[in-house]
């Protein structure tokens, strides 16, 4: 709770430049074109929204533009949610650059900047008094929700406007550092797909080897090889593949029946007959003894779908000894490699410590042929066809025996090593920065009630006491 007494609480709407406004509902034939429009997907997905993002289209009136455009600084607030924790859920826009307005299920606020920063009002609200205050406005019916009116007459803690600012400027900085971390890893996991795609899916070293041969190229692969001709042919300096690794790679194909056309000399076999893959399960909730005081990282499809990288590091619920034991497959070892297989189909990880999973995923083992990172990358480069093997009238779910069927490529162990002195380096470094993205993402969860709340002074936030002595009558006039 708010404890610093200096702080005045106020009503939400005196903060405000304009009243609160929902979003607009518009009719199927109005959407495809026109403005962006934020939907509750973007809501949750990005809690600092810029409009850069891919987004729907709808087509507004001026008049509805007039008055339901986002602008940089506004917050947006879930009005219903199918939980409790969704509702009221507050996101900051951070920059708009074209037109873009927001959905009827969102509550529009936007601040007086000479009242309330905006940044801290956003993270007011993801604090857990922030989430405490929403919660004594919620309405629980068929959805949990909450209503302008309410929000509206919401008391929230308004400090002095360079206390806000201070607070907000923090907190952000540690948030610009977080998002420069993730965006650097998104760009290493997307080296290590390309990667993966060029050698194993595209077969470029060996379409390279077949044309320096003047071997025959199989229909399938044959505009695949004309861009890389293009690509030989070019004078802009484009980095080819070191002779020594593309002595690697045959120079002809063959066809397989499962798996069309393959490098000659490569092999396909079922994935079940090649890598070790086992499901989990869940030990009874309400026995304590599987649970209370465990230490063992026990994980779901829920903490995969959290993760912001390809690297799992935690989980939120903990087994004990004997919750371990209750599951078929027990305890999986660092660098499993686990993917959701249900609600929904493919999320992806490296468990960076050892885990025990539930029924919803399925982990694969490496072994020495197969590394952790070749594992992830063939089942991203396949997911399609892993979804395709999928059935259920609730949700799809890929069973354990469909998914032991697909068809897996067995390069060269020599160019599986290649692969490996490439890739891991890029999953190493993914690994190390997500670890600074936690420590940073712990460090602003842990700094921000406190801040919130007051309990924690950041330095420089006293505003200076203004100069009231008298100045001199010479100083005054310049003399």
């Amino acid at each position: 709770m708010v404890n610093n007494h200096s702080w005045e609480m106020v009503p939400f709407e005196s903060l405000l430049e304009i009243p609160l406004r929902n979003g607009i509902y518009k009719k199927k034939e109005f959407h495809g074109r026109g403005c962006k429009i934020v939907n509750m997907g973007e809501l949750f997905g990005y809690p600092r929204l810029k409009s850069s993002i891919e987004m729907n289209l709808v087509e507004l009136t001026d008049k509805e533009k007039e008055k339901s455009l986002l602008e940089t600084g506004d917050l947006i607030f879930a009005r219903r949610s199918l939980t409790a924790e969704g509702a009221g859920k507050c996101t900051l826009i951070t920059k708009i650059d074209e037109p873009t307005t927001f959905e009827s299920s969102i509550i529009r606020a936007r601040l007086n900047a000479g009242l309330a920063n905006p940044e801290f009002y956003y993270y007011l609200f993801n604090s857990p008094f922030g989430k405490w205050l929403l919660g004594t406005i919620l309405r629980q019916t068929a959805v949990a929700g909450i209503t302008g009116s309410d929000l509206a007459k919401l008391l929230v803690p308004k400090p002095p406007k360079h206390v806000q600012d201070k607070i907000a400027e923090n907190c952000s900085s540690l948030d610009d550092k977080i998002e420069l971390n993730r965006q650097t890893n998104q760009t290493l996991e997307q080296m290590a797909q390309a990667l993966f795609k060029s050698w194993f899916v595209d077969f470029d070293p060996v379409i390279d080897n077949a044309l320096a041969a003047g071997n025959p190229i199989p229909p399938a692969l044959a505009t695949r090889a004309e861009s890389r001709k293009s690509l030989q042919g070019s004078a802009d300096n484009t980095p080819q593949l070191p002779e020594h690794i593309r002595a690697l790679f045959p120079e002809r194909f063959t066809h397989h029946p499962d798996r069309g056309w393959i490098p000659e000399g490569w092999e396909v076999n079922p994935i079940g007959k090649v890598i070790d893959n086992v499901g989990g399960g869940t030990p009874k909730t309400k026995e304590g003894t599987f649970w209370i005081g465990g230490t063992h990282p026990f994980c779901t499809p829920k903490d995969m779908s959290s993760l912001t990288s390809k690297t799992l590091l935690e989980t939120e619920r903990h087994l004990t000894e004997a919750g371990v034991a209750k599951i078929s497959s027990g305890q999986l070892p660092q660098g499993t490699v686990l993917m959701s297989s249900r609600a929904p189909i493919g999320y992806l990880a490296i468990t960076d410590v050892p885990v025990s999973v539930n029924q919803g995923i399925i982990a694969m083992k490496p072994n020495e042929l197969f590394s952790s990172e070749y594992i992830l990358s063939w089942a991203e480069a396949s997911m399609e066809e892993v979804v395709s093997r999928a059935n259920g009238s609730t949700f799809l779910e890929i069973s354990k025996k469909n998914f032991r069927e697909i068809p897996f490529l067995i390069p060269s162990a020599d160019v599986l090593k290649q692969f490996d002195a490439i890739a891991k380096p890029y999953f190493q470094r993914i690994t190390s920065i997500q670890k600074d993205v936690d420590q940073l993402t712990k460090l602003r969860d842990t700094l921000l009630p406190k801040l919130i709340s007051g309990e924690l002074r950041l330095p420089n936030t006293h505003q200076p006491e203004p100069d009231t002595k008298k100045k001199d009558s010479h100083e005054t006039h310049g003399y």
